[in-house]
């Protein structure tokens, strides 16, 4: 370590006396911590008719990490072919934590997260981390630990705001954003588990949650920050809708009903299919929907997470025609696949 730290200085001293850097602008990172931040990269960039995935390789992903014996750091960034950014230059974005036994590339092809997305027209972008590779396992790695989430997404900001990242988005590009704007957490399954990491101890303001088929526990975690806001409204309220099947998650559902109507939140629940209206889910502070599909379908059959992302609090530049009669029962748009 003493070796290691004469070296470091003695660059430094070298540096000054080169006039390379200021005396006053120089901080001197640890070897270590400033190879680590330099590997990661854009793995691999595909366009397509909707827009662009990026594959990125981070040193924040939530894996490795922790003992787990998961490896792989990818998390893949969605940016639809319209998305521009806004005046504010902040992001607004959906992070979304897949389920057991897949990976983040078989969960955004079989539950047609990309194509969800690029139909509710929303100006933001969609982030899928790697969770526990094709394993009945909930763990969410590094985003367990206190700012996890905010480590990975401002790695995920610098990544798509280099030269490399430019090149693939054009018109889409970052390059000037001031960081994340509207923030939504997306689970299905086993990803609730990452979820209530990212919104208790994630570091960064999440406004909205969609769990599909996923409240198997963190019950009073998802409660909390459902009622620290209930005296809000609009996009400064956190706003929750979740769907439900059967068995516990079912269970959990109504005790999260219950807990929350007695905390004088604003609750809708939808027992049966199509009987509230859009306004409702665009209104509500926390949506509960009985979902008639299997528990591998809650998340597209339905365009569920489309008409979340409809009725959230993000914010477009195309207009939609979601919102006509949006007062009447909605209408349940059934999605092939």
């Amino acid at each position: 370590m003493a070796i290691a730290a004469k070296l470091r200085r003695r660059t430094l001293l070298q540096l000054l006396a080169a006039g390379a850097v200021g005396a006053g602008t120089l901080t001197l990172l640890p070897t270590a911590v400033a190879a680590k931040s330099s590997s990661a990269k854009i793995a691999a960039v595909s366009a397509g008719k909707l827009g662009v995935t990026l594959t990125l390789k981070l040193t924040n992903a939530p894996f490795p990490a922790g003992g787990k014996p998961y490896g792989d750091p990818t998390v893949l960034v969605f940016v639809p072919k319209y998305y521009r950014l806004p005046k504010n230059r902040r992001i607004d974005m959906v992070v979304h934590f897949h389920g057991h036994n897949t990976t983040t590339k078989v969960s955004m092809q079989r539950h047609q997260l990309r194509e969800q997305f690029f139909d509710s027209k929303q100006n933001g972008i969609l982030i899928m981390p790697q969770g526990p590779v094709h394993a009945s396992d909930s763990s969410a790695g590094r985003l367990e630990r206190r700012k996890g989430l905010k480590k990975m997404l401002t790695e995920v900001l610098r990544v798509m705001r280099s030269h490399k990242g430019g090149q693939a988005l054009g018109k889409a590009s970052v390059a000037g954003n001031k960081g994340v704007g509207h923030l939504c957490v997306s689970a299905h399954s086993g990803g609730y588990r990452a979820a209530a990491y990212a919104v208790s101890v994630g570091g960064v303001a999440v406004k909205e949650v969609y769990l599909f088929d996923a409240l198997y526990g963190k019950v009073d975690t998802f409660r909390r920050w459902v009622v620290a806001t209930k005296s809000k409204k609009g996009r400064q309220r956190h706003k929750l809708i979740s769907y439900y099947a059967g068995g516990a998650v079912r269970k959990n559902n109504l005790t999260l009903l219950k807990k929350l109507e007695k905390a004088h939140v604003r609750c809708v629940h939808e027992s049966k299919p199509g009987t509230i209206s859009r306004d409702d889910m665009v209104k509500g502070s926390a949506i509960f929907i009985a979902s008639p599909l299997r528990h591998g379908q809650v998340t597209f059959s339905h365009n569920n997470l489309r008409d979340c992302l409809f009725a959230s609090g993000m914010k477009r530049h195309i207009r939609s025609n979601w919102f006509r009669n949006k007062k009447a029962p909605r209408i349940i748009d059934h999605r092939a696949g």
